[in-house]
């Protein structure tokens, strides 16, 4: 690393000298406590088939085999514990396309007519307990197959309902509450043939109504959508036609994107262009696109990203390396700077996507990126400033937990240029980077991330940085905190948890 160091250096005087003024940096809005969050997928609690993980580089994947079947997971590891509490405050989703034709009983038993598997007591059991042992809030959505409908085909409530009731004897609760997954892509998500538009307006009333009775306590979110264009699988949905046909009605405006989809459904995209402006600004392409929807159909609800990752279909083969971090990131602090209240990374430990291997439990580099985000960038979000180069991105936030702390993620997108970044004071610096871009190790300041031999986290230690000009590698990812900033904005009030 201080090799590495020296080389950013030395390349500063060719570089945009950019200079940050930590205490001057002003507020620009909040996120919720919660921002960071993630998915356990439906499926994985009860176990069946899902989105198999690429094979080691050099063996060829079978596109035509996409799914592998696996056991449900088991959220009373010990190490899962640990890796997800050291994330909280989150949320903890339990949804996806499988939860759309789930049937929950008290024991298990093979699937009713019009469900495709069954979720038990004893596994929503896990559910509860898990996400208070690690301190999640639980967020989930309802099957709404063929099984869960009257003679005229109307979604009924009895499963939704066995599903609160049971949480609550359980202990627990769900904080808040999708009506279904991905509405846009009813066609292949489990609903009934023909289902459009219409058909979810009304169902929707009937789950507003519903959870206004039977669980007030319950935010509702919606349309949870993905893509705004007509579905690719034919269905005709667009989002515009799910808000227009369902009543106002929801206290969070949530949507769902990715920035392409795997090679397992089709995906083609070159990892050259992974660091690009292009590829990192899908995220505010995406959002501009649902801010509008937002704007016209729900004004003023504050809008969550309940589902998110690099490649849907389980992930790309480049996402549990290294080069997804730089999107990972850069995708919180865009979202973070235009209001997003949540973000709900898919999955915590499952497929490629996930931030944890879904075998081992063990940090992928992502996870690290995660860790460091949750405990540098607070609530408080402020604006970081002139504009940077174009491939150098800057991030700042009130420290979570330092009084008057500023915290600045700055990512060095560029294969090949450093930059460099005039600090008015002394910081705290931490830096990611690898020797392989698409490798899975990762170092900091120069030691390589890994839990310790008894299985713990490491101690995440900061390089003092003085006051001078610093360079920033190509490809590379700094956290500073400046401890001495005394920010007023992050005076006035606690700015993290």
């Amino acid at each position: 690393m201080i090799a590495l160091l020296a080389a950013a250096s030395a390349c500063v005087a060719h570089a945009d000298d950019v200079a940050i003024s930590p205490a001057g940096l002003r507020p620009i809005g909040t996120i919720d406590a919660r921002f960071q969050s993630y998915n356990i997928e439906m499926v994985e609690v009860t176990g069946g088939r899902f989105w198999k993980p690429y094979p080691p580089a050099g063996r060829a994947f079978d596109g035509r085999d996409r799914y592998s079947a696996r056991p449900p997971i088991d959220l009373a590891n010990g190490r899962l514990r640990l890796l997800a509490a050291a994330l909280s405050p989150a949320y903890l989703r339990v949804s996806g396309t499988w939860a759309n034709a789930t049937f929950f009983a008290e024991a298990p038993q093979k699937p009713p007519p019009g469900f495709n598997s069954v979720l038990s007591r004893a596994q929503w059991r896990d559910v509860v307990e898990f996400a208070r042992a690690v301190d999640a809030e639980i967020v989930t959505s309802f099957a709404i197959s063929p099984g869960i409908r009257d003679a005229n085909g109307i979604w009924k409530p009895d499963q939704a309902q066995q599903l609160v009731d049971t949480t609550r004897a359980l202990g627990g609760r769900i904080a808040a509450a999708e009506f279904m997954n991905e509405p846009t892509l009813a066609a292949t998500g489990g609903a009934p043939a023909g289902y459009d538009a219409i058909a979810y307006g009304r169902d929707f009333k009937v789950f507003h109504d519903w959870m206004r009775r039977a669980a007030p306590e319950t935010l509702i979110l919606g349309p949870g959508s993905v893509g705004h264009a007509s579905s690719p699988s034919g269905s005709g949905i667009t989002t515009r036609e799910l808000l227009a046909a369902s009543d106002p009605g929801v206290d969070r405006f949530s949507y769902h994107h990715y920035n392409t989809i795997s090679p397992r459904c089709g995906g083609h995209d070159d990892p050259a262009q992974a660091l690009s402006e292009e590829w990192l600004a899908r995220t505010d392409t995406t959002l501009k696109t649902y801010q509008a929807l937002r704007d016209a159909f729900e004004p003023g609800k504050p809008i969550w990203l309940t589902e998110t990752a690099d490649a849907a279909c389980g992930g790309g083969p480049w996402d549990q390396t290294f080069l997804d971090t730089f999107r990972y990131l850069d995708q919180l602090g865009r979202l973070a700077r235009a209001g997003v209240q949540v973000v709900m990374h898919n999955t915590l430990a499952a497929s490629d996507y996930g931030l944890l291997d879904e075998t081992t439990f063990r940090p992928r580099p992502s996870y690290w990126a995660a860790l460091l985000w949750h405990r540098l960038m607070g609530t408080i979000v402020l604006d970081a400033g002139k504009p940077a180069p174009r491939d150098l991105h800057l991030y700042a936030h009130c420290h979570p937990a330092r009084a008057g702390a500023v915290s600045l993620l700055a990512i060095n997108a560029s294969r090949h240029t450093s930059h460099a970044l005039t600090l008015p004071d002394s910081a705290e610096r931490y830096t990611l980077h690898a020797a392989q871009l698409q490798g899975t190790i990762v170092q900091l300041n120069g030691e390589r991330l890994a839990l310790t031999p008894d299985g713990q986290l490491p101690r995440l230690e900061p390089r003092a940085t003085p006051p001078e000009a610093i360079g920033l590698a190509p490809t590379t990812i700094t956290f500073l905190v400046f401890p001495n900033a005394a920010n007023p904005a992050c005076l006035s009030r606690r700015s993290g948890l």
